[in-house]
């Protein structure tokens, strides 16, 4: 019986990684390597979606801003400077906590673009995501928004093409007009949507004499949200210091509850009393700063009562991202 002759196949041609479509998990890779898509090159993609990058701000001017931004504030902007200068045809970059729709980015009429900031991203890499964003709204045409997608792996991140030596500076608003450039003769239909999401936002300001120190009223009681740039560590170290010391408030009625984790950053939170408004926290925001500057250079162990403030600070320690 005569053997069967191996089939021969024609000599696929071999992409590079970047120019490998994305197909379904079990068909052919397009790569030609004869794999499936799941084992091949798709092995890399779900690896580069799902891995978290724990500091997605880090190198970027005002980091913790950035953090309060995405976590924190509902109504903010804030102008972008690019690297390489604006493109012909667009006037402004602007970031902003969240755009009508939830869309990821807007193209004004007038060429400039909105990019949000508040939105759920496709990959494990917030940065990348967003300057692939931002990069696809510069070429949108002018008064479209911009659909999410998921960023390639070895796309460009907002570290490489915003300047890093540009002032980051917040405008918190009080609402969400700056979301059509003429709020007070926008149609029936705008200003319902702008009323709703107006009366959702918690009241917030952002302190003058506290870097990325956020005062925020609710019903029942104020908050002092402060995100800052120290190691865990070394932060909840100084803290339970100062706690263990009792002079971890901003004063009277006033209490150091615990702290969030975001995006590779601590974020103290302080309860105040309903009364106690944005104005009235700067002056004890500026003390506490310099005594936990006094606090973060002792090198010493901390002490039994340190230690059990610490556990106490760590207990009540969310993870928002």
């Amino acid at each position: 019986m005569a053997k069967k002759r191996p089939q021969t196949k024609g000599k696929q041609p071999q992409l590079k990684d970047h120019e490998v479509p994305v197909v379904g998990a079990r068909e052919p890779c397009p790569c030609g390597s004869g794999r499936r898509y799941k084992a091949c090159h798709g092995r890399a993609a779900a690896h580069a979606v799902t891995e978290l990058v724990q500091r997605p701000f880090e190198g970027l001017s005002g980091e913790c801003d950035w953090v309060a931004l995405r976590e924190l504030v509902p109504a903010a902007t804030v102008e972008l400077t690019l690297k390489d200068g604006l493109p012909e045809g667009v006037p402004s970059v602007t970031l902003a906590t969240v755009l009508p729709m939830a869309w990821p980015a807007l193209r004004r009429e007038d060429g400039s673009v909105l990019l949000g900031l508040q939105n759920d991203t496709a990959s494990g890499d917030l940065s990348r995501d967003l300057a692939d964003t931002l990069a696809r709204a510069l070429t949108t045409e002018p008064g479209q928004p911009v659909a999410g997608r998921r960023a390639p792996a070895d796309g460009p991140r907002l570290q490489d093409v915003l300047d890093d030596k540009a002032p980051f500076e917040p405008v918190v608003h009080s609402g969400f007009e700056f979301w059509v450039p003429d709020a007070e003769n926008a149609s029936a239909e705008v200003s319902a949507s702008l009323e709703r999401a107006n009366a959702a936002a918690i009241p917030t300001v952002k302190l003058a004499g506290a870097d990325s120190a956020y005062w925020c009223e609710t019903p029942e009681k104020n908050h002092l949200r402060w995100v800052m740039p120290h190691g865990e560590d070394e932060l909840l170290d100084a803290l339970a210091r100062l706690h263990a010391a009792g002079t971890s408030s901003l004063g009277e009625g006033t209490r150091l509850v615990g702290s969030f984790r975001a995006h590779g950053l601590t974020v103290p939170v302080w309860d105040l009393p309903s009364g106690m408004g944005a104005q009235d926290v700067e002056k004890p925001a500026a003390e506490f700063a310099e005594r936990l500057a006094a606090a973060l250079a002792v090198t010493e162990p901390l002490t039994a009562e340190e230690r059990r403030a610490r556990g106490g600070l760590t207990n009540r320690q969310v993870t928002l991202s």
